[in-house]
């Protein structure tokens, strides 16, 4: 437990670090912190919270640097956050317009990474596994086109390579036993069903929707969790980040291979609001020297996926935990009114 005058230097010395990028001397924290103590009270004050791991003091400098501890403890307990103007709301809310769910998704990573000037990420929505409506239609004597309209409205195509051609007429029925059988369930569930009841369906049919629910599974699993990443070129220019060149190498490993980062974003659905997670915090992936925000959004309050900002441990979070909070809310907004 820290007693008030530690606090306020701890959160002077991570201000100030942030602000300047220099490690920070009993001197600023005198000039800063707005504490009457003499300068040889405020050395030992923070010579306790390096003891307590909260600040670390470089070989090179006699000030003191923030630790991944020392920023936890900030971004929790002592981080004052500046709301956005209204003018930078409405702003926000004019870039997310488009009429597409995807483009908007693309829109929202695109603005995180413009106003944190770091890396901006958006989970998107799993989508239902249920189909809506499905058609047929006859590419060459054994490809078909599977047309897949999904709850959400989206459509998904996937070719069918068959053993024998198939008429129009025959296409129509077997799309019209779908649509009127199996509306509304999930492929893996018309499987099951259509193992059910093939003796009731004609046979020259089965084998095409057999074929039909193969390539619906394939096509709603690769539908499936993925990552908007914007900007991630951005870190390039960040010092502390482009100096070790095996931690932003692991970075940008995570924004390509993306499991870690599925994992940690779809983790984060569950928060309430804005979670930061600071270095080595999460063990799903390996953040040193960084830091990911991130909040959940929805549609019709109900949540569907999160979006947030990777960048260096020194970054203005008073400034970036608004910008990824409001841009959830509005991003919300936006796909609740689509």
């Amino acid at each position: 437990m820290l007693n008030d005058r530690a606090r306020i230097l701890l959160k002077t010395l991570v201000e100030r670090y942030i602000a300047d990028g220099e490690p920070v001397g009993s001197r600023t924290l005198s000039q800063y912190a707005g504490l009457d103590l003499s300068p040889a009270t405020i050395r030992n004050i923070v010579a306790d919270l390096e003891d307590m791991g909260f600040v670390a003091s470089p070989h090179t400098s006699s000030g003191r640097v923030p630790t991944p501890r020392g920023y936890r403890l900030f971004v929790d307990t002592l981080l004052t956050v500046r709301p956005l103007a209204q003018v930078e709301v409405n702003r926000l809310a004019l870039s997310l317009t488009p009429s597409d769910p995807q483009r908007l998704m693309t829109a929202a990573s695109t603005l995180l990474s413009d106003l944190s000037q770091f890396a901006g990420l958006v989970l998107t929505p799993r989508r239902s596994p249920a189909f809506r409506q499905v058609e047929f239609l006859s590419l060459s004597e054994k490809r078909i086109l599977l047309i897949i309209v999904t709850m959400e409205g989206e459509v998904e195509n996937r070719v069918i390579l068959t053993d024998k051609p198939y008429s129009p007429s025959k296409l129509t029925e077997a799309a019209n036993y779908f649509n009127q059988n199996f509306a509304g369930h999930s492929f893996d569930q018309v499987r099951s069903k259509l193992r059910d009841e093939l003796g009731s369906v004609r046979d020259d049919i089965t084998r095409l929707m057999s074929a039909a629910v193969d390539a619906g599974s394939q096509a709603h699993d690769a539908s499936q969790d993925n990552v908007v990443v914007s900007g991630s070129r951005k870190l390039l220019d960040v010092e502390e980040l482009s100096s070790n060149m095996g931690n932003l190498r692991r970075l940008f490993d995570a924004f390509e291979q993306k499991t870690g980062l599925l994992q940690l974003l779809d983790q984060s659905r569950s928060a309430a609001g804005v979670q930061i997670f600071i270095g080595g915090d999460s063990e799903l992936m390996s953040l040193d020297e960084c830091s990911l925000v991130t909040a959940p959004y929805s549609v019709d309050g109900q949540v569907v996926g999160t979006l947030g900002v990777v960048g260096p441990t020194r970054m203005a979070y008073e400034r970036v935990v608004p910008i990824v909070d409001i841009t959830a809310k509005l991003l919300s907004s936006a796909l609740s009114h689509h």
